[in-house]
């Protein structure tokens, strides 16, 4: 079997990633993050995905690559990660009370085979307080989140409802990943 690296510095998507092997090596990708214009929003994060993947298996070409790219998407706007304490609670006051979609794009990628897919699930903020807003920014885990959010630390109490993928809107769709990574098996042992 080849040598599997996530292309992600991201704790949480080193922790998902567990879920499926514990055999793997982190090598974050140091890849432009611009979202590319003209594309459905998708086929953007699909595009930011496979490009962290690619410029590690340029590094590493004996190796199974997995990049992946998660963004919050309300009113057809992408909400990135915040650039200040200010962006942040912008964000939260964007989301509260409102369904957002969590779009998470995922590419697995060897020498001769590359799949890329992406998973959207709807999340539905409760009606936020300034107070809580300002509380939650306060604590400093909103500022490497896309949204200004975790749906997985203390971000989950502003989380009214889900429909969808939990583990995407962690950051990496774990049943995916599994199953693009089953493929790509298949193919090199072909």
């Amino acid at each position: 079997m080849k040598k599997i690296i996530l292309a992600s510095a991201s704790p949480r998507r080193q922790e998902l990633l567990s879920n499926i092997t514990r055999d793997f090596t982190v090598c974050p990708a140091e890849a432009d993050e611009t979202l590319p214009e003209g594309l459905p929003i998708e086929k953007q994060i699909e595009t930011l995905a496979k490009r962290k993947a690619q410029t590690v298996l340029e590094k590493n070409e004996d190796s199974i690559v997995i990049g992946s790219d998660t963004m919050v998407v309300v009113d057809s706007k992408p909400l990135g990660k915040p650039r200040d304490k200010e962006d942040a609670i912008r964000m939260l006051k964007m989301l509260s009370g409102r369904k957002h979609e969590v779009i998470t794009g995922v590419a697995v990628l060897c020498k001769n085979k590359k799949l890329v897919n992406h998973r959207t699930t709807k999340v539905k903020f409760r009606v936020l307080t300034e107070h809580e807003i300002e509380s939650y920014v306060e604590t400093g885990e909103p500022m490497d989140k896309a949204g200004a959010y975790g749906i997985q630390g203390l971000g989950s109490v502003l989380v009214d409802s889900i429909d969808g993928d939990y583990f995407s809107v962690v950051g990496l769709p774990v049943s995916m990943v599994y199953t693009m990574l089953c493929e790509i098996e298949q193919y090199i042992s072909r």
